[in-house]
């Protein structure tokens, strides 16, 4: 019995968030880590459901993502999150997008700097909203590797060239 295409490419996108997911909760919980929502999330916004694509944008989402994550701590560093601190990042990281090729990334990295931006002053001390600043960076890098590692575990091809393979030589009849 065939399977339908679309059916096992909708399959496999099951199966890859499945997946994702559970390696999240799998180390979070090895790792002790409770915040484990945004590393949910990046890593399932850089899976992809078209299975020709998947490598490449999982790629592409990744590098977009660090330009979101890179322009939210350039930003906090002149204040807090607030609409416009957020919106100007939104708007950096839609034109680094743009200029570097990655606007297939580009929702991918505007969540990131959602994430990333969208706390609040931890009892009004800097401490508090660094740190969590920076557990959400990481969140969002764990995720997104996380999810470059399952795109690699289902869509895998292994290759041998030709030149690889050994050839009998005249003497081995």
């Amino acid at each position: 019995m065939k399977i339908n295409p679309e059916i096992k490419q909708l399959l496999i996108y099951i199966a890859k968030c499945i997946t994702g997911v559970a390696l999240v909760f799998l180390l979070s919980s090895l790792l002790h880590y409770p915040d484990y929502g945004w590393c949910i999330i990046s890593v399932i916004l850089v899976l992809s459901p078209d299975s020709k694509e998947a490598v490449p944008l999982a790629v592409t989402r990744i590098k977009a993502n660090l330009i979101g994550g890179l322009v939210s701590v350039l930003l906090l560093l002149f204040g807090t999150a607030g609409i416009f601190t957020i919106s100007a990042a939104m708007a950096i990281t839609i034109v680094l997008c743009y200029v570097f090729k990655l606007m297939a990334g580009s929702r991918s990295a505007l969540a990131a700097v959602i994430i990333i931006m969208l706390h609040t002053m931890e009892l009004g001390t800097t401490h508090g909203f660094w740190q969590t600043t920076l557990e959400r960076i990481i969140s969002v890098i764990i995720g997104c590797v996380l999810g470059l590692v399952v795109t690699f575990i289902f869509h895998q091809k292994l290759h041998y060239p030709a030149a690889n393979k050994i050839k009998p030589t005249e003497n081995e009849g």
